[in-house]
Formats: structure tokens, sequence, C-alpha cells
């Protein structure tokens, strides 16, 4: 091999190796950048499960609310109860009117 061939196979093994080091690295720059992007997602998604957490009510906590909601309507039931009953007392018991002749 001459010196012109040696030059030349020593050339075109730089030329591969630099073809596939720029894909290599044009690669990595995507991958790093969709990495970068999954943390920031990932850290809006915690912080949004955070918030959940601390502002909405468990399934037990909402179990509890709505048993209590459940008791102060039947309580306001049984006071529109009582009150017919009070207002049907108020009718029996009227007083008879005379009228003069």
């Amino acid at each position: 091999m001459t010196g012109a061939e040696i030059m030349a196979v020593v050339g075109f093994g730089m030329a591969v190796f630099g073809t596939l080091f720029g894909i290599w690295k044009y690669l990595d720059g995507k991958l790093v950048a969709q990495r970068h992007d999954t943390e920031r997602v990932a850290s809006d998604l915690s912080a949004h499960k955070l918030h959940v957490a601390e502002a909405y009510v468990t399934k037990a906590g909402m179990q509890e609310q709505t048993s209590a909601i459940m008791r102060a309507i039947e309580g306001v039931g049984n006071r529109i109860d009582g009150l017919n009953e009070r207002l049907d007392r108020l009718y029996e018991n009227q007083p008879r009117r005379t009228t003069r002749g």
C-alpha cells in the first residue's frame, strides 16, 4: 500500500466515524431534551397530585359529609311535618263565631 492509499483509507474511516458520531450526538441531544420535558411534566404532575390531596376530600370524608347533610335534611323534614300538625291543631281548635241576629 502506498501512502496515498493509506491516507484514503484513514480519511474514509474518519468520515465514517465522524458521521456516526454526528448521528449519535444528534440523537443524544433529542433524548436529553425529551428527558427534560418528561421531568418537567412529572414535576407538574406531582404538584397537581399534592394540590388534589390538599384541596379535595377522600371517599370516607365524602361519605361522612353526605351523612351529615342527610341528617340535616331529615331534621328539616321533621320540622315541616311538625309544622303541619301544629297548623292542623290550630284550625281544629278555633273558637266558634257567633252571629248576632
